[in-house]
């Protein structure tokens, strides 16, 4: 097994996998100020919880879009297992054909996605990773990335919303009584899960109307649970994908 660790702007994704299963994945908050031994003991404190030893864990791979923690991070996974993490950026073997202006600029997070639909899941695909932003990644029926789009998150959305509204206080994120709000909170809620469901349908829409063919759609991805039971179009939503894709990646470059 390996430990496969995705470093988002928000959560810190931790799990356990093979080829077989995965053992667990927790989430950890993305602390900027933390050092490597605080690191080091919260991922001792979830491999502990789970009963893993450090001799079953034959290596890790970390993916990261927040810079300044990458390098705490790997730190601290040294001082646990005592092996050097791989991490995912420029020379890793991905296998994937990326088409982008400045493939460089790409984040870790979308390339594990994408090399893990492309495992699982047959071409042309969609991938909607919903975290702190709301990330859509395009392959063609070739196998190569295209590209997408960037919008806000669900909840970076709300936030602004309830900072910028002073009527309007902060709201737990949940199906409201009915899709047209009689209250301001159930128009809040009903606006923030149904909005986003429909923005989800309508590019996944307007994606398939330029590739001139219909898509397999995947979501994945900390609210992809709040929001795809809203969809109207069939979306497979896959909360493990981005480990699945860590473990790809691991195995292309043992």
């Amino acid at each position: 097994m390996i430990l496969a660790i995705d470093i988002g702007n928000t959560n810190i994704v931790v799990g356990c996998i093979d080829k077989e299963k995965i053992y667990f994945i927790e989430r950890l908050s993305t602390v900027r100020t933390k050092t490597e031994l605080e690191y080091a003991i919260d991922l001792k404190t979830v491999l502990d919880i789970y009963h893993i030893k450090r001799t079953e864990i034959e290596g890790s791979i970390i993916s990261s879009v927040v810079p300044q923690i990458t390098n705490v991070a790997k730190l601290a996974v040294e001082k646990i297992l005592k092996k050097e993490p791989l991490i995912l950026g420029p020379g890793v073997k991905t296998g994937l054909n990326i088409l982008l202006d400045n493939p460089g600029e790409m984040g870790a997070d979308r390339v594990a996605d994408a090399v893990a639909a492309l495992t699982y899941y047959p071409v042309p695909l969609v991938i909607v990773d919903m975290g702190t932003a709301t990330t859509v990644s395009v392959v063609d029926e070739k196998k190569r990335y295209l590209g997408g789009m960037i919008l806000p998150g669900v909840r970076v959305s709300l936030d602004a919303l309830t900072a910028r509204a002073s009527q309007l206080s902060g709201i737990s994120i949940e199906e409201p009584r009915r899709l047209i709000g009689r209250n301001t909170v159930d128009c809040m809620k009903s606006g923030i899960l149904y909005g986003n469901a429909a923005a989800v349908d309508g590019i996944i829409d307007r994606i398939e109307e330029e590739l001139g063919q219909k898509v397999t759609a995947i979501a994945t991805g900390g609210m992809s649970g709040r929001i795809v039971p809203h969809c109207k179009r069939k979306i497979i939503q896959d909360e493990d994908l981005l480990l699945k894709g860590l473990m790809v990646i691991y195995e292309k470059n043992k």
